[in-house]
């Protein structure tokens, strides 16, 4: 009888990204480190998340579907977004400062604009210039 070839674990060759960590799956000091417990736990994780995710692709690619097939990862996203935004909003320096542009800074500038063109009109008005196109009382 042929003996069975030695499996080796050899890493994928993987190149960096400048701007990403390396996933924890490739780093050699992360996966050999692992105990068999651990990568049994890890392997249990990744076949409930394969089993949920065929099961979704089936419910969603299913003709005969009567319903629309919701994704929990979607509604959690759309909650936190619109329903949860407080305790999912962060102050910051420049939260603050767009709050400030967009909410401060264009009644000023409305205010300005139709003061500025009320003060000339009226200015016109009083020299002559300008007849008023509309007038409340004769």
């Amino acid at each position: 009888p042929a003996a069975a070839p030695e499996l080796s674990c050899k890493m994928a060759d993987y190149k960096e990204a400048p701007l990403a960590s390396r996933p924890r799956t490739l780093d050699p000091a992360e996966y050999y480190q692992l105990t068999p417990e651990q990568r049994r736990a890890e392997e249990e994780r990744l076949a409930i998340r394969a089993r949920l995710k065929r099961q979704f692709q089936l419910q969603l690619n299913d003709p005969k579907c009567p319903a629309i097939i919701e994704d929990p990862a979607v509604t959690r996203w759309t909650y936190a977004r619109s329903l949860n935004v407080y305790p999912n909003f962060r102050p910051t320096p420049k939260t603050s400062f767009l709050g400030f542009i967009f909410g401060v800074v264009p009644p000023f500038i409305l205010y300005y604009l139709i003061k500025t063109d009320r003060d000339r009109k009226e200015k016109l008005i009083q020299e002559g210039k300008y007849e008023r196109p509309f007038s409340l009382s004769y």
